[in-house]
């Protein structure tokens, strides 16, 4: 096994797909939200089954502009960081560590 093999075995881990409440779904993908403004489909490591993080502000204006990040502000970036602890963001199955990330 050469190199690029690993590497595409790695991505591959990675970029799983997965079946959640019967459709397939991308694992550790970021995208737009139904309930909230964000969503991911993660793994739990204790389960093994498939969960849905819902992460980001939420309600009707999460569709709309309402709350924008703002995370060009050096600043707010760094007091969100600080507030959210984003130092230690904790598990995957969480939303503080798919909110950090963003961040």
């Amino acid at each position: 096994m050469n190199f690029n093999d690993t590497i595409n075995t790695i991505m591959e881990a990675f970029e799983e797909d997965a079946e959640y409440r019967g459709r397939k779904v991308k694992l550790n993908k970021p995208m737009r939200g139904d309930v909230k403004k964000f969503k991911v489909y993660v793994k739990d490591p204790k389960t093994g089954n498939v969960k849905k993080v819902n992460f980001g502000h939420g309600g009707t204006s999460a569709k709309r502009k309402t709350m924008r990040i703002r995370k060009s502000n050096p600043a707010r970036r760094r007091s969100f960081r600080a507030r959210h602890n984003c130092d230690n963001p904790g598990p995957k199955t969480k939303a503080r560590y798919w909110s950090c990330r963003k961040w």
